[in-house]
């Protein structure tokens, strides 16, 4: 089978921001220093790609993911490089996760102009993210959040030009785009300052790196299987079943972090579900033996659904489709 080949070339397909290149060169230097071929090949969005089947029929829902998943099926690219927290839970048909590598951090950060007297008052906070919306507002109810979107670059741009006292951010992203000098942002555009917010349960998943490959390519499986961390791969698990589990397939405010404890060789969860204004918040914590990690994530989302989530899901799958 021709997929199979030995010493082929592995081509990585990437979108062009200055992230995902950064992504995608990490596992192209790991690669190669296990001695295999690669070639990074930049994918354009295309919407006009004639595939045989619609997307949805072939799973393929991920807004950030598509043009890859495309690339992917139609064999112009070999492996795809993702931010895992941008990845859906079901990943489209034939398309499989081949290695987690190990997971950077997992915060988020608000980058702010140097003055926090705004927390105490009214403030207004940018933000893309339904989960960082709802969790300050949750904490910071008098303030005010708006929608913000775009690559790094571009957000950070608009957060200079506009008068909002600040942005929220993944910090993890800012650290592999060289952003941060330990508070100070060092962004082209931008002298801002950053602030972790440890206060906020992050998004399942925020931090590590995901990469994909073809069901069937078993030589590219066995090179990346090389690169899979498996602490990362278990919490990230976890994480991302307590998604699934609480939204099927909806977009709604939710985190939620898994670590593995050393010291006690245990798991530790928390996870957390909130309406869109922040006004309700349904959170869990847990502690689990290593053993129990297949199922964590389920029995956790589980108990918030038994205890109001249900409820919640309905109310914020009715606002969503207004």
């Amino acid at each position: 089978m021709a997929k199979s080949t030995p010493n082929k070339t592995i081509r990585i397909g990437t979108r062009d921001s200055e992230l995902a290149l950064w992504q995608a060169h990490t596992v192209q230097k790991q690669l190669q220093d296990l001695g295999y071929k690669t070639q990074i090949v930049a994918v354009k969005s295309d919407g006009d790609i004639q595939l045989d089947k619609p997307l949805y029929e072939l799973g393929i829902t991920g807004i950030f993911t598509k043009t890859l998943d495309i690339a992917m099926i139609t064999g112009k690219v070999d492996i795809a490089v993702h931010s895992m927290k941008d990845v859906p839970t079901a990943l489209p048909q034939g398309i499989v996760q081949a290695a987690v590598l190990e997971r950077a951090n997992t915060l988020d950060i608000l980058v702010h102009k140097g003055n926090l007297d705004f927390l105490e008052n009214s403030g207004t906070i940018a933000t893309g993210s339904l989960r960082r919306q709802a969790m300050w507002l949750n904490k910071y109810p008098n303030h005010k959040v708006v929608d913000l979107r775009g690559n790094v670059n571009t957000r950070m741009q608009k957060l200079q030009e506009n008068d909002w006292n600040g942005a929220i951010f993944a910090a993890a992203g800012l650290e592999r785009l060289g952003f941060i000098n330990e508070n100070a942002i060092k962004s082209p555009s931008f002298g801002g300052v950053g602030e972790a917010l440890d206060w906020m349960i992050p998004a399942p998943a925020q931090g590590a790196m995901v990469v994909v490959a073809m069901a069937e390519d078993f030589y590219t499986i066995e090179a990346l299987s090389q690169l899979n961390h498996i602490e990362t791969e278990i919490c990230t698990y976890i994480e991302r079943q307590f998604l699934k589990t609480l939204e099927g397939g909806c977009t709604a405010p939710i985190g939620a972090l898994a670590n593995y404890n050393e010291k006690e060789d245990v798991l530790e969860f928390s996870g957390v579900l909130l309406s869109i204004d922040g006004k309700q918040k349904l959170e869990i914590t847990k502690k689990a033996e290593v053993s129990e990690w297949k199922k964590l994530g389920y029995h956790c989302a589980q108990e918030i659904l038994n205890n109001g989530g249900s409820q919640l899901m309905s109310e914020i799958k009715a606002q969503l489709k207004k």
